[in-house]
Parts: structure tokens; sequence; C-alpha cells
């Protein structure tokens, strides 16, 4: 099986890449998350000129239907780079917006880079469990009222439409009867409240206190939701194993550039057998989360859901453990360096931790491994 990437993916990647190197370096990126709205509008504009904002879109929406692989490349230069923009939540809510099937309108916008998403799904007692849904949406003529409070919305602040499940029907953790919306920020009775996060990145909670909404802001069929959430939650979190790997990446060759060129005792720290013992584990974790990574990220187009579930579910798990010991390992190779704001490894640490907790963490993950068809049985 041939596992090289097509040239026109390289390139695409490599545009990407050089950007960064050239316009988003570390000391570019802290007065970005110093700022008042912790994005910024010109690179924004720049991911929309290079056509990242058009890749996951359609094209008969003016995008060019990029694949979940092609997203992979992406993702894992915007992870080496630790861009803050909200292309992650964008990319998100456009494919709750592509697999609903019914706003090409909002897509359009999405490809052109002049519409940001946001997908408010997660609730105070729900934590990984996206089917514990409080919020609710109520029949109300031809349309819907709806009604309760969204936590930690990544770059809810910055959207202009935000992706909504509610529960019209059902109980609060059942699977049937949940009804996704796409609601425009600005909605008489929206409520958005930002705050920073601890990656540096911008989050939200949303209320909703009863807000009318016309029928057609109903994504895919009312009641059935579920299908559409559960699989673009996998979705995300396949891409977000993309953008740890390329974290991760980077935060290795800092720490291995680091202990060739600190010294104790008259010689770079990197001639210590130890410290070469750790440095191989930690490359050891990176070549297994690369690999699960890639495999999620191919299985989430095949079209087999218990198999995406299955795979999605272990890389997430995967690269979560790896996540954690890259960093805790940069972190005390580079001695107590490792934990300020103006080391880079610092703010790499931060994000894997943030990924790590984000659609799901390794104990989710791992129960929903081992809950899946056919696990107990193979055992």
């Amino acid at each position: 099986m041939n596992f090289d990437f097509k040239p026109e993916q390289l390139q695409f990647a490599d545009a990407l890449k050089r950007w960064i190197a050239r316009d988003y370096g570390f000391e570019q990126r802290r007065a970005i998350i110093s700022s008042e709205l912790g994005t910024s509008s010109q690179a924004w504009a720049t991911l929309a000129e290079l056509g990242m904002t058009a890749l996951p879109v359609p094209e008969a929406q003016g995008g060019f239907d990029g694949t979940a692989v092609d997203l992979f490349l992406v993702m894992q230069e915007l992870g080496r780079g630790l861009v803050v923009e909200p292309y992650f939540a964008t990319v998100l809510g456009a494919h709750f917006l592509k697999l609903g099937g019914a706003h090409g309108a909002l897509l359009e916008q999405v490809a052109t880079g002049d519409l940001k998403l946001a997908c408010a799904l997660g609730e105070r007692q729900s934590r990984h469990e996206l089917r514990d849904i409080a919020t609710r949406a109520e029949a109300a003529g031809e349309g819907w009222r709806l009604s309760g409070e969204k936590t930690a919305v990544l770059h809810g602040l910055d959207a202009g439409v935000l992706v909504v499940s509610a529960r019209t029907a059902g109980g609060q953790r059942d699977e049937q009867g949940i009804t996704l919306f796409a609601v425009p920020a600005d909605t008489p009775g929206v409520q958005v409240t930002g705050y920073r996060t601890l990656d540096g990145q911008r989050a939200a909670n949303v209320h909703f206190d009863g807000v009318q909404l016309p029928a057609e802001s109903a994504i895919g069929a009312s009641g059935a939701g579920w299908d559409i959430l559960d699989a673009c939650a996998d979705y995300g979190a396949g891409l977000l194993c993309a953008e740890a790997l390329g974290a991760m990446e980077a935060l290795f060759d800092a720490t291995l550039e680091y202990l060739k060129t600190r010294q104790q005792f008259g010689v770079p720290i990197g001639k210590f057998q130890a410290l070469q013992h750790r440095m191989a584990d930690m490359y050891i974790h990176l070549e297994q989360a690369r690999s699960m990574a890639l495999l999620a990220a191919v299985k989430l187009d095949a079209g087999d859901v218990a198999e995406r579930r299955r795979v999605v579910s272990a890389a997430k798990y995967r690269v979560g453990q790896a996540a954690r010991f890259i960093g805790q390992q940069a972190v005390q190779l580079h001695g107590g360096m490792g934990v300020t704001d103006e080391l880079a490894a610092a703010h790499y640490f931060k994000r894997l931790s943030m990924i790590e907790l984000t659609l799901g963490d390794r104990d989710h993950h791992l129960a929903r491994f081992a809950a899946q068809p056919g696990f107990q049985q193979a055992a």
C-alpha cells in the first residue's frame, strides 16, 4: 500500500508552512494572543487567500471538496505553528453544514473566508457525552424557540454563525430527539461571553434566551441529529489528532535542539546517555501517534461507521497518551525554562493539554473503544 501523500497535497501544506515561518512566528503569535480579540484578521485573510477556508467546502459551494487526509496535512502545519485562528472551529462547523445538506449559502461564505463558524455542543453537565443535552428547542409557529446554555464554545465570540445541538424530544441523554441548528450569532436572545483558555486561544459560553429561529435553520432532519453530531465529533477528533501531531513534532525538534546547545560540565547535555534514552522514548511515542492519527484520517472518509468510531477513539487515546508523555518530557528536559511564557515549549504543552481534553479525553475514548461491537468477543 502506498502511504505517500499526493504532490498537490504536499504543495498545499508547504505553502501554509512557508507562510507560518515567514509571518506567524512565535513572537507574532504572542502578540496576537495578547491582543483584545486574541486572533488576527490579517492572518485569517491569508488563510483564505491560500485556499485553506475553501478546502473542506464542496465544489458546488465554491470549495475544493478536500478529504480528511487533505485536512490532516493542514492541521498538522497549524499545530506545528501554534496557529490560534478559528480554523478548526470553522472547518468543524462546515462539516455539520455539509452533512446537513441544506445550507449551501453559508458554505459559500465559509469558502471565501467571509464567515467564521463555531460549534456550541457541550454543556456544564455533559462533560464529553455530547448526547447529554439540556438545551431545548420547541416548535413555535413555523419555526423554533431555542433556550439553554452551551459552555466552552471554541472561538464562539469570533463566529458569525453557531452550530447548536438542542433537544426537541426524548430524555436528556437520549440519542433520539436531537436537532441541530445554524444560529446567526447576532440573533436577538443570543448572549456570548468570551474568555481566554489555558493555551492562549479563546472560548465562550453562549446563552440562548427564547431565541426565535426559522424552520430552515435546522441542520438535517428534526429529531435525527445524533448521526450527524456523532460523525462530526469523530471528524473533529481526527483533525485534532493531526494538529497534536504537528505540535508534538515541533516540541520534539525544539527539545532535541536544546539538548544539542545547552552545556553542562563543558559538553552538550545531549551527550548524556540518560537524556538520549528519554529522547528515544519521545520519538517512539511520536511515531506511534503519527500512525494512529493518519489511520484515523483515512477512516473518516471510508464510510464504515463502526470502524470510524473504533479507529478514531483508538487514535484520540494514543495521541493523547503521546502528547502527555512528550509534553512532560520536553518540559523536564528544558528545566525551569520549560514552563516560562517566553519559551515555545510551554505553549506547545498547553495546547497539547487542551487538545487532549477536547471532544473526549483519553478515559472517554478508551471506554468508547471498549464499548464498540466485537471488542469483548475479541478480548
